[in-house]
């Protein structure tokens, strides 16, 4: 059994259910109802992924801004969390990459696809692939890799959980007081060239 994860105030965890995605367990439970802050995520194998229900105060088209504040949160918790010559960058829309290659995509759902109205409650998350997919050889795909085939092998996935929630938390703040500015030239700093 693993250690208790721990997620900063107004944040909690719930593994999702054997074998079901978080990301469709979260759009169930937020569907339903339930208080934002909370994170659905798996409990290891080869791919990390999480969801983060939030319950946003703001149109569509502005709550999308934490699209970019997962990503965000997500390079700055693998870049203190890996080696230093590790290489984080995001891909527009949605890629993550590590050392130049595809290693995980960003997510995001929303009770509504209405860009002037007010969800009801918006998901954002990511997928990280840990190891290979069973039957892909390291170096088979240059375009596509692991975490622990680019030297991260040090990188608990439970840390890296407990590490963007506090990270996402902060650019969520960021956000709050700075506006999307910030965000997006942040971003910008990070997107892969």
């Amino acid at each position: 059994m693993h250690a208790e994860i721990s997620f900063p105030p107004l944040f909690r965890g719930e593994a999702a259910a054997f074998g079901v995605d978080p990301f469709a367990q979260a759009i169930s439970t937020a569907s339903l109802g339930c208080d934002p802050g909370l994170i659905v995520h798996n409990s290891g194998g080869d791919l990390l992924s999480a969801a983060l229900v939030l319950a946003p105060d703001a149109p569509l088209e502005d709550a999308l801004a934490m699209v970019f504040a997962t990503a965000l949160g997500f390079s700055d918790a693998l870049g203190a969390l890996a080696p230093p010559e590790v290489a984080v960058h995001l891909d527009w829309p949605d890629g993550i990459r590590v050392n130049g290659a595809t290693c995980g995509r960003l997510r995001a759902a929303a009770s509504t696809t209405d860009p002037v109205a007010t969800p009801d409650w918006l998901l954002v998350g990511f997928e990280l692939q840990i190891n290979l997919p069973k039957g892909m050889e390291p170096g088979s795909h240059a375009d596509r890799t692991a975490l622990y085939e680019e030297g991260c092998t040090e990188v608990d996935p439970f840390r890296l959980l407990e590490s963007w929630s506090r990270h996402t938390l902060v650019w969520i703040n960021t956000w709050l007081e700075s506006g999307m500015n910030r965000l997006h030239a942040d971003w910008r700093g990070r997107a892969y060239q």
